[in-house]
């Protein structure tokens, strides 16, 4: 079943998040420390306002908790969304990166998504982005986007898939992502 997350799902997003971003959630944290990078990560989740909250999120669910996870938000709002997190990573972590913008107005944003080892190849992921698109147009918008590691072809080969194309590449905290977006 997929359903909005609520508060008391923040460890599960946390773990899925960290999950999701890999070393970048290392970056974020300014730590290798794991109890370092989830101790950040559930602080955000278990708030409003910002990027990683959990009103951002869409949970897949079986008879033994959450299984999977999407966050998504309106492009439009990254600035508001993600100032909360980078200024607390700023002053409590070191991190001092400049950060690209990964979306824009026009798109609603796929942020992370993320589905436990345990429960990756039963189509979770699947459901998920098309609960997101459908959530995202009955919010009247009608273009989806995500960025994607371009080492990671299994998760472009997912997205290209389901009708996702790439529009263009950006450099992300260092790294080389592609733009994929999806339009009704």
């Amino acid at each position: 079943m997929i359903r909005p997350a609520i508060p008391t799902d923040a460890y599960a997003l946390s773990e899925l998040i960290i999950l999701a971003m890999d070393k970048l959630a290392n970056k974020f944290a300014g730590s290798d420390d794991p109890a370092d990078v989830m101790q950040l990560f559930e602080k955000f989740t278990r708030q409003t306002g910002n990027q990683y909250s959990y009103e951002n999120a869409l949970v897949y669910e079986d008879e033994n908790g959450v299984c999977g996870m999407i966050i998504g938000y309106n492009g439009a709002d990254l600035d508001k969304l993600r100032t909360p997190f980078l200024n607390y990573i700023k002053k409590e972590c070191g991190f001092d990166q400049a950060i690209a913008d990964e979306t824009q107005t026009g798109e609603y944003y796929i942020d992370c998504l993320s589905v436990f080892p345990s429960h990756q190849g039963k189509g979770i992921a699947k459901a998920l982005i098309k609960s997101l698109i459908e959530y995202a147009a009955q919010k009247g918008h009608f273009i989806t986007g995500l960025i994607v590691h371009q080492q990671n072809t299994l998760a472009k080969k997912l997205y290209v898939n389901l009708g996702f194309k790439v529009v263009n590449k950006k450099i992300f905290v260092g790294d080389v992502y592609e733009h994929l977006q999806y339009g009704m």
